[in-house]
């Protein structure tokens, strides 16, 4: 993971002649680049929720929607309310939690009697903390406060007490499971859950046990679906071969592109979204924080650094984008004849094109990425019969010049236009990936995450949890278009070039322009075809 950071965070829009926006495991890379200006952090125009006082009322807070969590701030101004600055080891500024220590933050998330957490403040701690502690740390923590401060292990506490805490523990416990379900494939972690909820479920209230039980039963159907979602992702990857190795053993005049398979540039760009949306879905909102994890200069334990970086879905998103640029360069270098590479060309410039005005920036920055890698850019007579006005227009969108201002200046227009959707259409918000991550790294860099006293920095973790709830509202969105399997299963599966297979078609296809393309031609014609 921390190679794949390191030229994930090196990298810049691949001008023509360059590889991939990411890195993997086969294929090279092109990073973003990184510009001298003040970062623009792209924030739609988010509600207030209620103040703290009003969570402190005998009734259970409300859940709202991600996109309702934070003000356009940064955090929810009205959260905390204190008449001293310094209130039980939590530091408070004009009302707002800024600071405080591992142990306050920890008592501040249990409820009691007269207390529940907003919303806010259980994301952004349960988001922050794994730079401090793992899951399960936190988790035996809370569960000893809940059962000893509230007195859960005495069958003879007042039973009217029980009756105002237990909803709220048990809320506080579906919050976690609800935002954060991959916590629990930790043993330990599933362990201390079911033993709270135990505790809740025994006692007379038979609707605490209903509650309980559906918790658990919700968790466990999230769990079992990201399993699944797993090994048909390894499925594929065991399955994948190189194009070439196809070619070799199947004649390339029966062999089927994308335009046979889907002539309709508009069905191409739904069939991405749903294949951009599904993976996005899967991503956890901890994995941004999990691949960025330090070891804590306070913390002794060296064995839970390596257990947190945990980013596995993140990674499989990013390897989605290497392959459709791969993909993308394999079905442009491919045909033999000058004019369907240039028909070709065109098609996935019409694709692009497509995915911008859904909102599916991430598949339209892979196409470009793919249009734009050295064996493509270098047929010189393929582009000459192309009309490239419309691909212009969209590397203009996509320019990363002033930190790529007129693609963040699209993508507000794009959450504005999910805000006041009145159709799962228009919801549809699919970022720039690589950028996304690297406005998350540089904003955890950017300060640190303890104070000199010692104390977290809450105000940067309000911060951190503002950019992430946003991705959590884009990817909770249904996709809207039919399914054709036939599309998707030609985009997942169909065998691509490596990135040799790749420049040795292009030098097939118009021939080196210099000695060392000729060097090069007759060392890759040696080594894949065995000829000379």
């Amino acid at each position: 993971m921390a190679k794949f950071l390191a030229e994930l965070l090196g990298c810049t829009l691949p001008s023509k002649g360059a590889s991939p926006m990411f890195e993997s495991k086969s294929h090279s890379r092109v990073g973003l680049k990184s510009s001298t200006k003040p970062k623009t952090t792209i924030f739609s125009t988010l509600a207030s929720e209620k103040s703290l006082s009003d969570c402190k009322k005998e009734s259970m807070p409300q859940t709202p929607p991600f996109s309702a969590m934070f003000d356009s701030s940064g955090y929810n101004r009205n959260l905390y309310q204190s008449a001293e600055d310094s209130c039980g080891g939590l530091y408070y500024h004009d009302n707002n939690l800024l600071s405080g220590s591992l142990e306050a933050l920890i008592q501040h998330l249990v409820p009691n009697v007269d207390y529940y957490p907003d919303r806010t403040y259980i994301f952004t701690f349960l988001l922050s903390s794994r730079l401090f502690m793992h899951p399960y740390e936190l988790m035996a923590k809370v569960c000893h406060l809940c059962v000893e401060h509230q007195q859960l292990s005495d069958p003879d506490s007042d039973k009217n007490q029980m009756r105002k805490i237990a909803p709220k523990i048990l809320q506080l416990l579906t919050e976690w499971t609800e935002t954060f379900p991959y916590d629990f494939r930790d043993e330990r972690m599933m362990r201390n859950l079911k033993d709270l909820a135990h505790r809740i479920a025994s006692g007379e209230e038979q609707t605490y046990r209903k509650n309980a039980q559906q918790m658990m039963q919700c968790l466990i159907r999230k769990l079992a679906t990201l399993s699944q979602y797993e090994e048909v992702l390894a499925k594929i990857s065991s399955t994948s071969t190189d194009r070439l190795t196809v070619l070799k053993t199947k004649p390339q005049s029966i062999q089927r592109d994308i335009i046979t398979i889907c002539n309709d540039p508009y069905t191409l760009a739904q069939q991405l979204t749903h294949i951009e949306l599904e993976r996005l879905n899967y991503i956890g909102p901890e994995e941004f924080v999990q691949a960025f994890v330090q070891k804590d200069p306070l913390d002794n334990d060296k064995s839970c650094y390596s257990e947190r970086k945990k980013t596995r879905n993140l990674e499989a998103y990013v390897e989605w984008f290497n392959r459709l640029s791969y993909l993308v360069a394999t079905e442009i270098c491919m045909p033999v004849k000058k004019k369907h590479r240039a028909r070709m060309i065109e098609y996935f410039i019409d694709v692009a094109r497509e995915c911008f005005n859904i909102g599916n920036f991430n598949s339209l920055m892979a196409i470009i990425s793919g249009m734009n890698m050295s064996p493509v850019s270098r047929l010189k007579k393929t582009w000459a019969k192309v009309k490239t006005a419309k691909f212009d227009i969209l590397e203009h969108q996509m320019d990363p010049s002033s930190n790529f201002y007129n693609y963040r200046t699209a993508l507000r227009g794009a959450a504005q236009r999910s805000l006041t959707a009145h159709s799962s259409r228009e919801k549809i918000v699919i970022p720039f990936f690589s950028l996304l991550i690297k406005d998350i790294y540089f904003l955890n860099e950017g300060c640190a995450n303890r104070l000199p006293n010692g104390h977290v920095n809450f105000e940067k973790f309000w911060e951190l949890a503002k950019q992430v709830s946003e991705f959590m509202t884009w990817k909770q969105v249904e996709c809207p278009f039919e399914r054709d399997r036939k599309v998707l299963q030609y985009l997942l599966t169909v065998p691509v070039f490596s990135e040799d297979a790749l420049y040795l078609a292009s030098y097939e296809s118009e021939g080196p322009e210099n000695h060392i393309e000729k060097d090069r031609w007759k060392s890759l014609r040696s080594s894949l075809l065995g000829r000379v």
